[in-house]
This record gives structure tokens, C-alpha cells and sequence, in this order.
């Protein structure tokens, strides 16, 4: 059983057709303001038998379900190993969130030594990641003026900039709002958010978008005095590690 999740998930890890090296919960739950509706986004990786990536068919490198469960909808998706590495080496801080998700359904010894590979493949272009995820947010809330996309804007431009100052990835939003010109009204959209999941914000739009705005020039600035470096550096060794894994099963 995961804090703050009622449900038991073991069962729907043993039912996956291939072994899993990971499971965790992503998400609403993940990121501090899931909703008493909020679906449940399981997020993994499986390990192929060597023979599927070697044969002629095309392998399934990423798996994904959709379905109700005990009445809770559940969203799981898995990537091959060697896919999800290579995601992580793309400045792909969405995968990395996943991986050091401390809501944990299920783990491995390759899950944690695969968690420990991530210093070497943060860069400060991860910032590229999350301002373009906060601008794809902020267009949907503005098309659509619900609660949830908001609070997406805030959480990834505030991860952005934490990141690029202190090489941690942290998604939690309640644990990021005593971040510098963090807006004070955030608690107030997070408990409004767990009362229904698309729900619509009561917000002023003007303050909010210089908010928005000001975010960005903060997670450009934490970009450019960044101490990351600009590539990664845990290559080579996230290869072997593959071959490994895969070699051992």
C-alpha cells in the first residue's frame, strides 16, 4: 500500500506479461495535488527478452493501458529498458520523475542502481524541457480555464528552476513553494484542486499570467548560472549497464 494511495497494486504489477524493473505513481499524486476523483498514472519499465530485439518483428517497446479498477481509472505505461534509458539521456526530465517517484509499487536492485545513474544525465538544457511543458499548459488553461493546467504551469516551471539551481529533481509542488518567487496563492489552488480534478480556477488572469511570466524569466536566469553541465556523462556506463541487465534478465 502507497501513502496517500487507498489501493493495493501488487496485483496489477503481477499481471504484466513482461518482468517489470520498476512501477511507480506518477501524476497528480506525485507532483502534491491529486483530486478525490483523480485517476491513478502508473508509470515503469519491463525488460524484453533478448530474442525480441534481435528477431525480425518490431519489439513492444512501450506498452500502455487504460482501464477502471476497483472504480478508479488506471494508467499504466511501461518502456523497455533500453528505451527509457535512452529517453533519459534526452533531457527528458518527465522519465526521471518517474524514476525517483517516491510513491513506489514496485522495485528491483536494477531500479534502484538505474536511479543512481541520474546526476550523470541532468544538464542545464533540462530547462528546455519543463519551459516547453509549462507553455503547453498554459495554453490549455487558457483554452480551456480549468484548474489542473495551472497548476501544471506552476509546478513544472518551479521544478525547472529548482533543478537547474540545486541538480535535484523534485516534483512535489507543496515541497517546492518555499522556492524564491514562488506565488503565495499556491496552496489555495491546491486545495481547490482536490475537491474536483477539473475543477475551473477563480483566479485573476492577469496576475496570474505575470506570475506565469515572471517564472520564466526566474527558471531562464537559474538557467544561465546553472552549474550543470551541458551533456551528459553517465553514457557509457548507462550502456553497460543495459547490456547487463539484459544479458542477466
Amino acid at each position: 500500500m502507497i501513502d496517500g494511495l487507498d489501493m493495493d497494486l501488487t496485483p496489477v504489477i503481477a499481471e504484466q506479461p513482461a518482468p517489470l524493473l520498476f512501477a511507480t505513481v506518477s501524476g497528480a499524486h506525485l507532483y502534491g495535488f491529486p483530486s478525490q476523483d483523480s485517476d491513478v498514472d502508473l508509470r515503469g519499465v519491463h525488460l524484453l527478452p533478448t530474442a525480441d530485439l534481435v528477431g525480425l518483428r518490431e519489439p513492444e517497446e512501450t506498452r500502455s493501458r487504460t482501464w477502471v479498477r476497483l472504480g478508479v481509472e488506471m494508467d499504466l505505461v511501461t518502456h523497455d529498458l533500453r528505451k527509457f534509458v535512452r529517453l533519459m539521456l534526452r533531457r527528458n526530465g518527465y522519465v526521471l520523475e518517474q524514476l525517483l517517484s517516491p510513491l513506489v509499487a514496485h522495485t528491483t536492485d536494477a531500479h534502484r542502481e538505474l536511479a543512481a545513474f541520474v546526476p550523470g544525465v541532468l544538464t542545464r538544457h533540462h530547462a528546455h524541457h519543463y519551459r516547453g511543458f509549462a507553455v503547453t499548459q498554459w495554453r490549455l488553461f487558457e483554452k480551456t480555464g480549468e484548474l489542473k493546467p495551472l497548476l501544471y504551469t506552476f509546478r513544472v516551471l518551479l521544478t525547472g528552476i529548482h533543478l537547474m539551481r540545486s541538480g535535484e529533481v523534485q516534483a512535489h509542488l507543496p515541497s517546492l513553494a518555499g522556492e524564491p518567487a514562488t506565488p503565495g496563492y499556491l496552496p489555495e489552488l491546491v486545495a481547490a484542486k482536490a475537491e474536483r480534478e477539473h475543477g475551473t480556477a477563480v483566479v485573476d488572469h492577469a496576475r496570474v499570467a505575470a506570475d506565469v511570466e515572471r517564472l520564466h524569466a526566474v527558471l531562464d536566469e537559474a538557467q544561465a548560472v546553472s552549474a550543470l553541465p551541458e551533456a551528459p556523462t553517465a553514457y557509457d556506463a548507462l550502456h553497460d549497464f543495459v547490456v547487463r541487465v539484459r544479458l542477466t534478465g
